[in-house]
């Protein structure tokens, strides 16, 4: 699902600018993961609203924009860092292991 095409173009550089905001409270020791996403949250709607007034779709585009980039980040994670930590997991084959 590609969730850019709910979003309005005017609202795309909100998303690079949640990960910056993300990454700075994954980096606070005294902030709860549970919290960023609602820190998110709140931090796309402020920035959506001041930038374009108070109305639905700042509000809906807001939402949209943080879970674009919670998921975003979620499928970074998950799919490239992952990966290349099981690839680096499993050790080659040597000659002894295969004997027995």
């Amino acid at each position: 699902m590609d969730l850019l095409q709910y979003m309005n173009k005017n609202y795309y550089l909100l998303v690079p600018a949640l990960w910056v905001i993300g990454f700075a409270l994954k980096q606070t020791p005294h902030v709860p993961d549970w919290s960023i996403i609602w820190i998110l949250i709140l931090a796309a709607l402020s920035l959506a609203t001041f930038a374009f007034g108070i109305n639905y779709e700042a509000i809906l585009n807001g939402i949209i924009a943080s879970g674009i980039a919670v998921l975003g980040h979620q499928y970074f994670i998950q799919k490239i860092i992952i990966k290349k930590t099981d690839k680096k997991k499993q050790r080659p084959k040597k000659d002894n292991d295969l004997k027995k």
